[in-house]
């Protein structure tokens, strides 16, 4: 009887040490990010069930990077492939063709509404394929800039995470809910800091055209002397023609991007007497110890540092 007993157990102890050590040691989901932002969001979802590699890092300009032979091989040897979709990344399909990736590409904005970027970019920027190689487009790729799509992004990573990992869903979708009241509470402050800004002074300034989802979910203006992509200089006439735009609009400030050469911003800032608010952050997020390491903290500092240079506090 005692035997049994010790058999039983033993048996018990091993069965139970052999599912500890499948779940504890489980191997992650290998995810390759195509730019910061995404990471951000699919760390929040996958927590420790995934392991994240990005191909354009903290302050880095998606629209003219060049990937390099590591981004070959984090592509080749992943599960799933987190992109923006709408052409926003036009090294994109290279890098899928030089690694052979068997990777699932999950586009994320799937699900969003896309919106066109401003008529003065229309021609231009369709022109130059808006980074994408050639591709002509109309659309505005950076849907991330509006937290309500923020939210379908989330959920969009929460699905992909499930599908190649059913035992962790949910786990994914455990996380994608927290982090969703989050986003949610960053959403409220952002639009009571909006609503605290006098209408006549809602019309700011960046270096290129990259919150047009932002403006229209939120209601400021933002002008631009680049259009969606950094791809190009503007010439010197749209330079001129912005300034007066912005001289008959009334701007209340304006500001550099952590992406983009600060000169253009200073000379119109020069042109037009208006103060160089601070920095925005667009299509990257800054380095781990900068003011906007993770999505939020973004949020947080873009619109603190328009309701500042406008309000002055």
């Amino acid at each position: 009887m005692l035997k049994s007993i010790r058999s039983a157990l033993t048996m018990s102890v091993i069965t139970l040490t052999a599912f500890g050590a499948s779940s504890v040691f489980a191997a992650p989901l290998k995810v390759v990010a195509s730019f910061t932002v995404i990471a951000d969001f699919a760390k929040n979802v996958g927590g420790d069930r995934i392991d994240v590699t990005t191909i354009v890092g903290p302050d880095g300009d998606a629209h003219v990077y060049e990937p390099s032979p590591a981004d070959a091989v984090a592509m080749a040897k992943a599960d799933i492939v987190l992109v923006n979709g709408l052409h926003f990344e036009g090294f994109l399909q290279r890098l899928v063709d030089a690694s052979a990736t068997k990777a699932s590409i999950v586009t994320l904005t799937k699900g969003v509404t896309p919106i066109d970027f401003k008529p003065e970019f229309a021609d231009a920027d369709a022109a130059e394929g808006a980074g994408t190689g050639g591709g002509k487009t109309v659309t505005d790729p950076h849907a991330f800039q509006s937290i309500a799509n923020a939210r379908i992004y989330v959920k969009n990573i929460a699905d992909a995470f499930c599908a190649a990992d059913a035992d962790g869903c949910v786990s994914y979708q455990t996380n994608a809910a927290a982090y969703t009241q989050k986003l949610d509470a960053v959403e409220g402050e952002v639009k009571t800091a909006i609503a605290s800004i006098p209408e006549s002074k809602r019309v700011v300034i960046t270096s290129h055209d990259a919150f047009g989802y932002f403006e229209h979910a939120y209601g400021l203006t933002f002008l631009a002397p680049q259009g969606v992509s950094t791809d190009s200089e503007p010439s010197a006439a749209d330079v001129a023609k912005l300034v007066n735009q912005v001289k008959q609009d009334k701007a209340a400030a304006i500001f550099v991007e952590n992406i983009t050469n600060p000169r253009l911003i200073e000379q119109i800032a020069s042109e037009t007497g208006i103060k160089v608010g601070g920095t925005l952050y667009s299509d990257a997020l800054s380095q781990p110890d900068g003011p906007a390491a993770t999505y939020i903290d973004m949020m947080h500092n873009n619109i603190r540092q328009i309701k500042g240079a406008i309000l002055g506090s």
